[in-house]
């Protein structure tokens, strides 16, 4: 048995990142490490990470966190999908729900074909009746209870979920070290990182050495010197402006993504405020302009100055370099449109649970890491590419250039696919479901020219019984759950921030 060469994990930063990595690293493989967090009080995050998907809720069981004590702690609500207004084209609103659309029943098709058979047979009425989560999110209502199988995901303060996972990550053996870094030192022959090195003149030794440092990539970047590959020809957006609101009516189990002439902006209703935001192009709408778009259309007193934050959408060439992992802002960044930041980071700790490295950091197992998180995040740039391209919108130069850009082979494929024949798909590590390409494609305007004749072979009366019964279904269920805020108030009052 070879010994144990890796043993001393350095979490370089806080953050989200920073004390996701600690609290999942400590809790699953805490007798066997140690790990320290290097942060410093004077370096502010991001922290407007405020959206998830329903990846969170397995992280969290993962950890044992009890989700009433995590949600009261965050300010947390409850998230059955993003809205979205405007985006094929002005006036347009669809729902891009975590639920099933309709029943599997076969292998041979999914839902969608039976439906848009009945469409062709006359009847049917919108894909979105036979989603559960959608109609639920759409009525703003929320239930959690025996019986009831409901998909979702959260709506959270950020920077108190950092420290909720802090107050877990410590108590376990993290240790935490304030100070910011000054110098990172190498080995002189294979560039491996050794230590950190404070302004205070503390020196943190490491064996592996995660790189939290959000967009700095301190470690990843500027010492490893990784590269970078830029996507913005995909994803024009390069800036955005943060603020948090009063809030001002009922928080709903919904993010909005609203489109604008320039790009989109957000609104994500916590227990106690909400978090809003503006993403646009620097090409084609000032700072200014921004800023005071924003600040128009916020409902509630701003409770902060709206926030600047610069971007360029892509990812690093290598996330595992030399004896380093880049997790968060620090590995790439997409966008915030389908709310993959958070999870990103969680998927990549798990991973690195799996793949740690005990015996050393070779290059076999870097390159495992690096192919896998490369194929996930190619394929989450392929879906947000889909909502800024698929759409019909020319009031404006910025949607103008989104309508007719190049996009990667791997989307127009998809979209083809779906455009003559209805098919879309899931495969190997790929994060979005089959109903969640349906539904943005059909949402943005996507008409498939044809479909799996399968439904053929029922009866009209049977067809159009089963989307009858299943619609009702719905409809009966959804009307027997309370209201989300009203479910909030039961479950998780968090009472004042």
């Amino acid at each position: 048995m070879s010994e144990q060469i890796v043993k001393r994990v350095v979490i370089a930063g806080g953050g989200t990142a920073g004390w996701v990595a600690a609290a999942a690293l400590v809790k699953q493989l805490g007798p066997l490490i140690d790990i320290t967090l290097v942060e410093s009080d004077e370096i502010g995050t991001v922290g407007v990470g405020e959206s998830t998907i329903p990846t969170s809720r397995s992280f969290h069981e993962l950890l044992g966190i009890n989700e009433p004590a995590f949600m009261r702690a965050t300010q947390a609500t409850f998230k059955l999908g993003i809205a979205f207004e405007n985006w094929g084209q002005i006036g347009d609103r669809y729902i891009h729900s975590f639920g099933e659309i309709g029943k599997r029943s076969t292998w041979m098709a999914d839902f969608h074909h039976f439906w848009l058979e009945a469409q062709a047979q006359g009847f049917g009425g919108s894909l979105a009746d036979y989603c559960f989560e959608l109609q639920a999110s759409a009525a703003g209502k929320f239930a959690k209870a025996d019986g009831l199988a409901i998909n979702y995901a959260y709506h959270l303060d950020a920077t108190l979920y950092a420290r909720f996972l802090r107050g877990l990550a410590e108590p376990a053996g993290v240790r935490r070290v304030e100070g910011k870094i000054a110098q990172v030192e190498q080995h002189p022959e294979t560039g491996f990182i050794e230590a950190l090195v404070l302004e205070s003149g503390v020196r943190v030794e490491g064996d592996l050495f995660l790189d939290c440092t959000g967009f700095r990539a301190l470690l990843i970047e500027q010492t490893l010197h990784s590269g970078y590959e830029d996507w913005s020809r995909y994803l024009p957006t390069n800036s955005a402006f943060a603020v948090q609101t009063r809030s001002t009516g009922p928080a709903i189990p919904l993010t909005r993504a609203i489109a604008h002439e320039a790009g989109w902006r957000w609104r994500i209703p916590l227990q106690h405020r909400v978090g809003n935001g503006i993403v646009f192009c620097s090409d084609f709408m000032s700072d200014e302009d921004a800023r005071t778009k924003l600040l128009n259309d916020i409902e509630g007193d701003a409770l902060i100055e709206p926030r600047l934050i610069r971007y360029q959408t892509g990812a690093r060439r290598k996330v595992w370099n030399k004896n380093c992992v880049a997790l968060g802002l620090a590995s790439g960044f997409i966008e915030p449109l389908e709310s993959t930041s958070i999870h990103l980071v969680k998927v990549a700790v798990t991973r690195l649970v799996q793949l740690f490295p005990f015996g050393g950091c070779d290059e076999a197992v870097a390159n495992r890491f690096n192919a896998q998180s490369r194929h996930e995040l190619e394929g989450i740039r392929d879906f947000i590419t889909l909502h800024y391209h698929l759409t019909r919108r020319d009031d404006s130069p910025f949607w103008d250039r989104c309508r007719t850009m190049e996009i990667p082979d791997s989307l127009a494929e998809r979209m083809a696919l779906f455009r003559d024949a209805a098919h879309a798909y899931q495969e190997g590590n790929d994060l979005f479901r089959v109903d969640s390409w349906v539904q943005v494609l059909l949402g943005q305007g996507l008409a498939p020219a044809s479909y799996h004749r399968l439904a053929r072979m029922m009866d009209p009366g049977e067809l159009r019984g089963a989307l009858a019964a299943l619609k009702s279904n719905i409809q009966a269920a959804v009307a027997r759950m309370p209201s989300h805020q009203e479910f909030l108030a039961q479950y998780c009052p968090a009472g004042d921030a």
